[in-house]
């Protein structure tokens, strides 16, 4: 197996955009019910709005240029292609980090916090927060594609960050992630606990696992988010159930229909973001959730990215072994996140309430989550 790094640069042809133009202009719209709001999935006449400005105003390629001012690679790793940026600080003494996304995330969630921490000294910190990013594109999702063969569970993930982080020259990193990146980076020190030194996670899933007494003497805050752990199990757990059961059968609409792309996720940015936000771009700014939504559309992965929640369906609410590394856990507006929970399965040695923000931390709330980062790393430098 080769170990070769190839750089790497985004460059959509351009007769997959006329093609993406050409089908939001063919759209088939189904029938909405007046005056019905987000109850029953995203609103008609928002999404027709949305798909209009897709088609009209949003420029992929200003922000195909934006993602490509940051040094991207590929390697091989396990059989599997996968895509990297790999932004270097300016610090020698900068400390390594990998960050892992999430779905339905990419490494575009990033690109305001990448600034920040690789070169804080331009942006009003310390240079002594420092850090070298590596932040991968998980395999199936984006240009970490083709998925190559089945059987990439997060576990095999991490043990392919384990391989990349080395093969770089980095034997003392740190690792962060939310939504997905917060199981993968926790594995990634059960797996690599001699070279990771330190877990910062958002969005962190936490499961009961049957015993009652888990769940006694919860914190107020805790009480408010078992009961929203609730509703989500009842009301909001549609595409878990289709993308953990029949990930291919979803494939087919979602690869041939850019409205029906764009509706599968941004109804999760109106879901998950700040819950004082009315709209999704009142909490992210629109163009970005678009270059999200198009580098799932533009790189056909909506089917293999959704295999993450099939290869991992098996494992689901299953304790996993106590961690050792030391764990920072952070905390936003809509996380599932107990904290007698995450205590039972982490080394728990940081954790932070936020007020404001929501699920795409790094997108919504940049500054609180830089923050964080950096002051829960500054002991292990």
């Amino acid at each position: 197996m080769s170990e070769e790094i190839t750089a790497f640069e985004i460059k959509i042809p351009q007769d997959r955009l006329d093609d993406l133009h050409h089908r939001l202009d063919q759209t088939r719209w189904p029938d909405g019910l007046p005056g019905a709001g987000w109850e029953a999935g995203v609103p008609l006449g928002y999404l027709k709005d949305l798909a209009a400005y897709w088609r009209t105003d949003y420029d992929w390629r200003a922000h195909e240029a934006r993602l490509n001012e940051f040094p991207q690679f590929t390697t091989d790793i396990d059989g599997q292609t996968v895509h990297f940026l790999h932004v270097r600080s300016p610090e020698p003494e900068a400390l390594p980090l990998v960050i892992t996304h999430g779905w339905p995330g990419s490494v575009v969630e990033f690109m305001k916090i990448i600034g920040p921490l690789t070169d804080p000294a331009s942006h009003g910190g310390d240079p002594a927060d420092a850090f070298h990013l590596v932040a991968p594109s998980l395999p199936g999702f984006g240009f970490s594609s083709p998925l190559a063969a089945p059987g990439w569970d997060t576990s095999r993930v991490a043990r392919a960050w384990a391989e990349l982080m080395e093969r770089l020259g980095y034997h003392r990193y740190g690792a962060q992630g939310g939504d997905t990146g917060a199981i993968v980076s926790p594995e990634l020190g059960r797996i690599d606990p001699d070279h990771v030194i330190g877990i910062h996670v958002n969005n962190l899933g936490t499961f009961p696992s049957g015993d009652p007494a888990e769940l006694a003497g919860l914190t107020e805050a805790d009480q408010a988010r078992l009961g929203l752990m609730s509703t989500w199990s009842h009301d909001m757990a549609g595409y878990a159930i289709v993308q953990s059961t029949r990930p291919q059968t979803i494939s087919y609409a979602l690869t041939d229909s850019p409205v029906g792309q764009l509706a599968w996720i941004v109804e999760k940015f109106k879901e998950w973001t700040d819950p004082s936000a009315d709209l999704p771009e009142d909490a992210i700014d629109r163009d970005l959730i678009l270059t999200d939504v198009s580098v799932y559309w533009l790189t056909g992965t909506a089917g293999s990215a959704a295999r993450i929640y099939y290869e991992g369906a098996r494992s689901w609410g299953q304790v996993q072994a106590r961690s050792s590394v030391p764990t920072a856990v952070a905390v936003f507006p809509n996380d599932l996140t107990l904290r007698p929970l995450a205590e039972r399965d982490h080394n728990v040695v940081r954790w932070t309430e936020f007020s404001r923000g929501g699920h795409f931390a790094a997108m919504e709330a940049p500054d609180l989550l830089v923050d964080d980062v950096r002051e829960f790393f500054r002991r292990f430098r």
